[in-house]
């Protein structure tokens, strides 16, 4: 089924979602607050960068001990993830700045990190953004067959002990999307209908030389200019991968992949039987919404139902206006689902995978 033929069969605009679109823009006039990120975001952009690049540079400059360099690798990961959580996912959805060009560089550190932009704003921005959870439109449960992640996803005998081996290939994300995800997703894309035919072969020009660009500054450098052990620098790519990995496919799993979130089946024309806001409060859930520390570090992602209804405002705001959120959903019986602390949520995907197994 083509993904351009889903739709929902209810308008677009509950009472819920103008009430609270209404209360949103109240709040934001009220306080004379922007939208957007301002000096906080451009802040926490030199952070998040500086996070993945001064680790490398020690590497590159100063020959420490083996574990110290490895540990350099395991820093940057923590600041690859940095980028990809509160730096390009805020500019990809046009939320990091009001100017334009702006907007445009820091969205463009998803292709510094290993993957493209504009890739990802197909998958997430126009397949996740709208139709979460839903199986075949939604590409964060739909593509994995290893591991299940809806109950309308095709069983394999191999599910049975997914909760067992899910945390570990979660490491494997990042090194797959820099490797071939990015290659295949292009091409299945394509096959959608999601490119312009004129421009699929522009886009897969451009994803090749992004590779090589990431490839050739993280590995051929270090090996060829800076004399660099090889097996270190693979070892050290490996780690800062594997990092980056299991850092962003947690926290994205724990907002929609959980016990009390919703997989919806569209019919047989690909109409899902709702409305798009009441839908993203079924399909999506926060957690460790009091830890302002954590949530720094991850991009607001801790508040994905704020982020899903209101994903063009910048992130630095979503515990502001999460109390709006929260007390309008209960006004028309809907749920706000809130799965405690981050441990507390890891153990309950941990359920659901085996429950899903």
């Amino acid at each position: 089924m083509r993904t351009t033929q889903f739709k929902f069969s209810q308008k677009s605009d509950s009472d819920f979602h103008k009430v609270l679109k209404q209360r949103i823009n109240d709040f934001f006039k009220q306080q004379k607050l922007s939208k957007y990120g301002g000096f906080a975001m451009l802040f926490k952009a030199a952070v998040m960068l500086g996070l993945y690049f001064v680790p490398f540079v020690l590497f590159l400059v100063f020959d420490f001990h083996i574990v110290l360099q490895l540990f350099l690798w395991f820093i940057m990961g923590i600041g690859m993830a940095g980028i990809g959580l509160s730096v390009m996912h805020d500019a990809n959805h046009g939320a990091f700045s009001n100017i334009p060009i702006l907007n445009k560089l820091a969205g463009l550190t998803a292709n510094i990190i290993g993957g493209h932009a504009k890739l990802w704003k197909l998958q997430h921005n126009v397949l996740h953004h709208t139709f979460t959870n839903v199986i075949d439109a939604d590409d964060d449960i739909s593509t994995s067959s290893i591991l299940r992640f809806s109950p309308n996803h095709p069983y394999k005998k191999i599910h049975k002990y997914q909760h067992y081996f899910a945390f570990f290939l979660y490491t494997l994300m990042t090194f797959s999307w820099s490797i071939w995800a990015d290659y295949t997703q292009a091409i299945r894309f394509n096959k959608r209908g999601l490119f312009k035919q004129e421009t699929f072969k522009k886009e897969m020009f451009n994803i090749v030389l992004w590779k090589m660009i990431y490839f050739t500054y993280l590995i051929i450098i270090p090996i060829f200019i800076f004399n660099k052990s090889w097996w270190l620098v693979l070892l050290g790519f490996l780690i800062m991968s594997m990092v980056c990995g299991w850092i962003l496919s947690t926290i994205f799993q724990l907002a929609h992949v959980m016990p009390n979130c919703d997989f919806p089946v569209s019919d047989e024309n690909g109409v899902i039987n709702n409305n798009w806001a009441i839908h993203q409060l079924h399909t999506t859930c926060n957690f460790s919404q009091k830890s302002k520390i954590f949530s720094w570090y991850i991009g607001g992602l801790n508040y994905q139902i704020e982020h899903h209804l209101f994903s063009n405002i910048c992130h630095v705001h979503y515990p502001k206006i999460a109390k709006i959120v929260k007390q309008t959903a209960q006004e028309f019986n809907l749920p706000y689902y809130d799965n405690g602390n981050f441990f507390k949520a890891i153990h309950q995907h941990y359920k659901m995978l085996k429950f899903l197994g």
